[in-house]
């Protein structure tokens, strides 16, 4: 395994174990999806310049917008959970109160 695929792999399960274990806060979680989505466009776009191949050149494109269209929805969810409970903490919120 060389150098750049450990570091992007690192990075990639340190996000996810962000995720998994240190679910205090939802932009906490926000931020450790951002963390994953970024490792995985990197990763994404190293492995379509080894490929030297013009097929997979807007694979990593789409993942960005997809990134960029799930931190929009995060923030919106974030802001509109800070106004109505107050809080961002996630064990304060309950999917089963309206």
């Amino acid at each position: 395994m060389t150098p750049i695929h450990f570091t992007i792999s690192t990075a990639f399960m340190l996000s996810l174990s962000g995720l998994a274990f240190h679910r205090t806060h939802l932009l906490s979680a926000l931020l450790c999806l951002e963390g994953m989505m970024l490792s995985l466009f990197i990763a994404i776009s190293l492995w379509t310049l080894q490929l030297n191949s013009m097929n997979f050149s807007m694979a990593p494109m789409i993942l960005l917008a997809f990134s960029a269209c799930e931190a929009s929805a995060g923030l919106a969810l974030l802001v509109a959970t800070a106004r109505t409970h107050g809080t961002d903490r996630l064990q304060n919120l309950n999917l089963l109160q309206c």
